[in-house]
C-alpha cells in the first residue's frame, strides 16, 4: 500500500491510495471465510459451503466491501500519524464508476480531496469588548407591570376601537401587489395616521400606506404581515384592512390574587414586596442577557481578527456532500459567512481547549443536564422520593437522538469553559446603562 500527500496550495491538497493485491487478499479471504460459515445455501449444510462458491458468488461484494474498510483505515491512520490538521474528512474525488473492473483488476488506486486547516494564533490581546451593568429604571419596571396586567387581564370585544386596541381583519394589498391575509393589527405600533384606526366598528375598512403607518419599520411590518423582515423591506403601496373584531384587554388589577400568579401562592403580599421582586427579576433577566451580549462580542471579534484562512471550494463541497442534499448551492452561498463564522469559532475553541487542557467530564454534562432540567421544571432540588424517577428521564433525554443530546450538552460546556477562560484573558471594560440604553445597544 501506498500513501501519499500531494498540497496543491496552504489550503488544499489531493490523497492518493494506491493498493496492491497483497494489500487486500488476505482480509478477502478472511471475509469469505465467514460468509462460509454463515451462509445457508440448498444443498448444502450449513457452515459446510465451499470457499469457491462463495467466492464465485458474492465475491465481487466483499472485495468491494473489504476495499472500502481498508480505505478508511489506512486513510484515518494516515491522517492521525501524520498529525494533519483537516477541515471534516477527506471526500473521495469523483471518478467514472466504470473505471474499476471489480472481476479482473488487481491494483486499484483511489484519491481524495483534502481541505487543510492552518496553524493559526489567539489575538488575545487585541481583544477588547465592553461589560453592561444594567440599571433597571422605572421606565422599565412600568413596561413590565403593563405587560404584566395586559397578560393575566380580560380581553372584551367592543364595538368601537380606542387607541391601544387590537383590530382583527383582513389586509389587502390594493396598489403595488396582491398580498392578502388575516392579521392582527396592535393600535400601539401605528404611529402615522393612528386617528383612522380610532372609532372604528367591525365591517368599517380602512384605507392607507401600510410602510408610512408603521414609521417604515420592518420588524413591525413583519409582525403584522407575518412575512419576513427582508420580504417586507419591498412590501409598497396602498392597502386596505376591514375590520372583523376588535380586541381590547381590561388589565388586572395589582391584588394578591395578581400577585400569586406572578409569583406563586403567598410568595409576595405587599405592594413593595412584589416591586422589589419584580426588579430582582428583571435585574437578572437583564444580566443574563448582558452576559450573553459579551460573550457574543469576544466570539466575533476572536473570529474577526485570528488570522484563519479556509478552503472555501473544498468547504462548499464538504458542505454540500455531509448535509446529503438537505440544503441546496443556492443556500448554501447565502449563509456562508455564518458557516465560516462557526467553523472558525470551533477551531478557536478547540485551540484553546487543546493548549490549556480544558477537560470536559462525564459527570459534568450530567451535571449541567441535570441543573438545566431542574431549572426547567422550576425546581430548587430534587425530593428525595423522586430521585430516581428523575436520574431515569435525565438518563433518557441525554440518550435519545442517538446519543446526540448528550453531545450538544458537551458542546456547550466546552464553549461555557472557553469562554470563562478567555474572559480572564482579554480586556474587557465595565460600562454603566440604562435597561433602555442597553436596548438600543444590542438592538432589542
Amino acid at each position: 500500500m501506498n500513501i501519499t500527500l500531494n498540497q496543491t496550495d496552504g489550503q488544499n491538497a489531493s490523497l492518493k491510495v494506491s493498493l496492491q493485491e497483497a494489500d487486500y487478499a488476505a482480509r478477502v479471504d478472511e471475509q469469505i471465510k465467514e460468509y462460509s460459515k454463515k451462509a445457508n445455501i440448498k444443498g448444502f449444510r450449513p457452515g459446510k459451503v465451499p470457499a469457491g462458491l462463495i467466492r464465485k458468488m458474492y465475491g465481487k461484494g466483499i472485495l468491494v466491501d473489504s476495499i472500502n474498510q481498508i480505505l478508511q483505515e489506512s486513510v484515518n491512520n494516515y491522517i492521525k500519524d501524520n498529525k494533519l490538521r483537516i477541515l471534516g474528512e477527506p471526500l473521495p474525488d469523483r471518478q467514472d464508476e466504470n473505471a474499476i473492473d471489480w472481476d479482473t483488476q488487481k491494483e486499484f488506486e483511489f484519491s481524495y480531496s483534502v481541505g487543510l486547516l492552518p496553524e493559526f494564533e489567539l489575538p488575545l490581546n487585541e481583544i477588547s469588548v465592553d461589560r453592561y451593568n444594567i440599571e433597571v429604571d422605572q421606565t422599565t419596571v412600568d413596561e413590565a407591570y403593563e405587560q404584566m396586567q395586559n397578560q393575566f387581564g380580560q380581553t372584551t370585544n367592543p364595538e368601537v376601537s380606542e387607541a391601544n386596541d387590537y383590530l382583527y381583519g383582513e389586509l389587502k394589498q390594493t396598489e403595488g401587489g396582491d398580498f392578502n391575509t388575516k392579521t392582527l393589527i396592535p393600535l400601539n405600533k401605528v404611529v402615522a395616521g393612528v386617528e383612522k384606526f380610532v372609532g372604528v366598528k367591525p365591517g368599517d375598512t380602512l384605507t392607507f400606506d401600510l410602510r408610512e403607518a408603521f414609521g417604515d419599520d420592518n420588524a413591525a411590518l413583519a409582525h403584522v404581515t407575518g412575512l419576513s423582515k427582508d420580504v417586507t423591506a419591498d412590501l409598497k403601496g396602498t392597502f386596505e384592512f376591514t375590520v372583523e373584531k376588535i380586541n381590547r384587554t381590561e388589565k388586572a388589577e395589582m391584588n394578591q390574587e395578581f400577585f400569586d400568579k406572578i409569583f406563586g401562592q403567598g410568595n409576595v403580599t405587599t405592594q413593595e414586596e412584589f416591586d422589589a421582586k419584580v426588579r430582582e427579576v428583571i435585574k437578572e433577566n437583564y444580566e443574563r442577557e448582558a452576559e450573553n451580549q459579551l460573550d457574543r462580542a469576544i466570539i466575533d471579534q476572536l473570529v474577526e481578527k485570528a488570522s484563519i484562512e479556509i478552503p472555501n471550494e473544498f468547504f462548499k463541497r464538504w458542505l454540500t456532500v455531509t448535509n446529503e442534499g438537505k440544503i441546496t448551492p443556492e443556500q448554501i452561498d447565502e449563509f456562508y459567512d455564518q458557516y465560516v463564522k462557526e467553523l472558525k469559532w470551533s477551531m478557536i475553541r478547540n485551540k484553546v481547549v487543546e493548549e490549556n487542557d480544558i477537560t470536559i467530564k462525564n459527570e459534568d454534562v450530567v451535571n449541567s443536564a441535570r441543573q438545566k432540567m431542574m431549572a426547567q421544571f422550576n425546581m430548587p432540588e430534587v425530593p428525595e422520593e423522586m430521585e430516581e424517577t428523575f436520574n431515569n428521564f435525565l438518563d433518557n433525554h441525554l440518550k435519545q437522538n442517538n446519543g446526540r443530546n448528550f453531545v450538544n450538552e458537551y458542546e456547550a460546556l466546552v464553549a461555557e469553559r472557553v469562554l470563562e477562560f478567555l474572559k480572564e484573558k482579554i480586556t474587557i471594560t465595565e460600562k454603566d446603562v440604562t435597561a433602555e440604553e442597553f436596548r438600543n445597544l444590542v438592538g432589542a
